[in-house]
């Protein structure tokens, strides 16, 4: 009931933030620089703001209906506590008259969560420069009625749709996937000029211990964070958005950093490596951190993975198929947690050993049960905390370990960092994040 309630409101309260965003951009009247896209939307913006430096400001942890107006009023959420809301309402109106920041260029991530939310971001924005990165399956939850009410044949055509909104209403220039069929079908909307960027153009990638360098076309970069392969679309986007700009590049990318829970490369416990991916789980974002940390170069790879939520109808498939792909993997250990892995993508990495696969479903696993599937040691847990107890008693030392998924991953490492003082470095600081670890036993 709670949730319905919440979701019925959620444009009407949007409205009232919007209404006073919308007068401060009128007096601000910046470029405005769009990134969006399924995944990837976070990167692309810290490899521009690499670039662009003072030039511009960004919205960074700001991507949605409430914290887009939120970041062009001046509005800070601190805590994400409800009395937080009094303060946002009150001082609104104020905010909206405020002097204008001084920057001339407003790089602005946005996401489509749910229905309306392109279209109410895209009349609010009027961006002058788009950048696309992908069209996914994320938030499908949300989406999942349109394709049961006949509106789209597919969860990711209404999707596609919803994002298309931002080209239907930039200006002048959208820097798209072209290897996105979708998004080229879209492209159609968009009276601006269009520039395509597609994988086609990398001709070499490659992940080393605490860098990754990509080649394309006939020019060298190497980057000093762990990135996925599909970064490179980012790296290009990032470069024509720049030269529409007349703005000379930084080819060393020598001043990208990336905010907490991606990729983040940490000293564990036992002298061990961790990779915490832990901000969210998206399937094509989750099936590219698990591309990139399967060229890590490692003998003594151990994923732990977390269910991938709001997936709606197509929870079950996605699960599978992420069975199927970890079962692909280079690994020496799988660590599992959270019911949907447990129930849909566990019986993919045992594929050919149903035996396996029985076994209760308590709320609670104390044990582990434990196979073996050619070299690969496949674990399972309900709880996030029973998983922490594992990693601490099982780990030798040596070993990589990559955290991706929901389930409160980042409170599991939290306990397996040699330096305590790294804990700041983690997502999900915010005081309500920390009451519901502690609920969860982290």
């Amino acid at each position: 009931m709670i949730k319905q309630i919440k979701s019925l409101l959620y444009f009407p309260i949007a409205y009232y933030f919007r209404f006073f965003a919308k007068i401060q951009l009128s007096i601000w009247k910046p470029t405005i620089i769009l990134v969006t896209g399924s995944s990837g939307k976070t990167t692309l913006l810290h490899l521009i703001e690499s670039q662009l430096q003072d030039k511009a400001r960004y919205s960074h942890l700001a991507n949605s209906s409430f914290g887009i107006p939120f970041d062009i009023l001046g509005l800070k959420r601190k805590s994400l506590t409800p009395d937080e809301w009094l303060y946002l309402f009150l001082f609104a109106p104020f905010k909206a008259f405020k002097r204008p920041y001084k920057e001339k260029l407003y790089v602005v991530e946005a996401d489509c969560d749910r229905p309306f939310e392109g279209k109410f971001l895209a009349s609010l924005l009027q961006p002058n420069i788009t950048l696309w990165t992908n069209v996914s399956r994320t938030h499908t939850v949300n989406f999942d009625y349109l394709v049961k009410n006949q509106d789209f044949k597919t969860v990711e055509q209404a999707i596609a749709h919803e994002f298309g909104y931002f080209l239907e209403n930039t200006s002048d220039l959208a820097i798209l996937n072209a290897d996105d069929d979708l998004i080229k079908k879209e492209s159609q909307r968009s009276k601006a000029k269009i520039k395509y960027i597609s994988q086609k153009d990398l001709s070499d990638y490659k992940i080393l211990k605490d860098h990754t360098e990509f080649k394309i076309n006939i020019n060298d970069y190497s980057i000093n964070l762990l990135l996925p392969k599909e970064t490179s679309y980012s790296i290009q986007m990032t470069l024509a958005l720049l030269d529409f700009l007349k703005i000379r590049p930084d080819f060393s990318f020598s001043k990208f950093t990336l905010p907490p829970g991606r990729c983040g490369l940490f000293k564990g416990i036992k002298n061990t490596i961790i990779i915490d991916s832990s901000y969210n789980a998206t399937p094509d974002g989750v099936k590219s951190i698990l591309g990139m940390f399967d060229q890590y170069p490692s003998d003594k790879k151990w994923l732990v993975l977390g269910d991938m939520i709001e997936l709606g109808n197509e929870e079950k498939e996605e699960h599978e198929r992420l069975g199927e792909f970890v079962s692909s993997m280079r690994l020496e250990k799988v660590i599992l947690i959270g019911p949907r892995l447990l129930k849909y993508a566990y019986p993919r990495l045992t594929h050919g050993h149903p035996e396996l696969v029985s076994g209760s479903r308590s709320s609670r696993i104390e044990m582990p049960k434990q196979v073996r599937h050619d070299t690969v040691q496949i674990i399972k847990f309900l709880m996030p905390k029973d998983a922490l107890d594992y990693l601490m008693n099982n780990l030798k030392g040596g070993e990589v370990v990559l955290f991706k998924g929901a389930r409160f991953l980042e409170g599991i490492i939290e306990h397996l960092l040699a330096d305590k003082n790294d804990i700041k470095k983690l997502c999900r600081r915010e005081k309500v994040w920390e009451k519901r670890r502690k609920q969860w036993g982290l």
